[in-house]
């Protein structure tokens, strides 16, 4: 049985933090015990300390964040959205108040998914952990920055380009999609290499196997920006390495429905419409 749970909303949301409060009532008369925070507080890694479960209310940018709050527990995370259909929130308001009885039993399904590791050198040294992906970019506008990949210590080119991104399956429908990168099923264990803008060069994404590192170093006049999970920017400088690969964590999604076609899931929250003219052609 559940004993304790953290509710996180988006800050700036007015629904989510109404919403937030109702369910934290809902539980509350289960006997579930409630700690309600805005996601991005000072105060939510003590919120999220020893729950059973962590529920996030608003959109992916806010379930991103949880996911980073509960990786080190593992503990379980239900993303909850707030109108807009999201690749991370699995369920709405309406559907959380008829499973109040399945949450008070732990009585769901644990979806997991990869995270993504990013170990800097130099002055900004240390370990960054994200669930949809990490990227290097250029820091000034109109100044491309050099980035050398090596995967598993074989050298496969420099890429003079606006950035590079090493996407997760998760991030595999976030900026990877939108610079061209392919699109992975959630629950593979792939990290995906996209650039962004590459001049002159392959500008290709390679898929990564399960065990294998990529490095990339960093060469610019201006630096560069590390990003992870597009939340936390970190100022690097001309000679720095990342050296990425899969991260020992895991999210661990909490779902209440049968595992769907992860494709058709896809069609409906990029908006493609089936009836397409294309579709209808002799």
């Amino acid at each position: 049985m559940l004993k304790a749970a953290a509710i996180l909303h988006h800050p700036q949301s007015e629904g989510a933090l109404v919403f937030a409060r109702r369910m934290a009532d809902g539980f509350r008369s289960e006997g579930i015990d409630v700690r309600l925070c805005d996601v991005w507080h000072a105060d939510a890694p003590a919120a999220v300390d020893g729950v059973g479960l962590i529920v996030c209310v608003g959109g992916d940018g806010s379930v991103l964040r949880a996911a980073r709050l509960a990786m080190l527990s593992g503990t379980p995370l239900l993303g909850v959205n707030m109108g807009r259909l999201g690749f991370l929130t699995d369920v709405g308001p309406d559907e959380v108040q008829q499973h109040l009885h399945d949450i008070h039993r732990e009585s769901w399904r644990i979806e997991e998914r990869v995270m993504v590791q990013a170990t800097v050198d130099g002055d900004t040294a240390g370990v960054h952990h994200g669930l949809n992906d990490i990227v290097v970019s250029r820091r000034l506008a109109g100044r491309p920055i050099y980035v050398e990949v090596v995967i598993d210590g074989a050298r496969m080119a420099i890429y003079r380009c606006d950035g590079m991104i090493v996407a997760t399956p998760t991030g595999s429908t976030g900026y990877s999609l939108a610079a061209g990168g392919p699109i992975l099923a959630p629950t593979e264990h792939h990290l995906v290499v996209t650039p962004v803008s590459a001049h002159l060069a392959l500008s290709r994404s390679i898929v990564l196997l399960p065990e294998s590192e990529v490095l990339l170093r960093v060469t610019s006049d201006h630096g560069a920006v590390l990003s992870i999970d597009g939340q936390d920017d970190i100022q690097i400088e001309s000679g720095t390495s990342v050296q990425v690969r899969i991260s020992p964590y895991r999210t661990r999604f909490v779902r209440f429905r049968e595992p769907s076609s992860f494709y058709a899931d896809l069609a409906q929250k990029l908006d493609i419409q089936i009836s397409s003219p294309i579709n209808h052609r002799a």
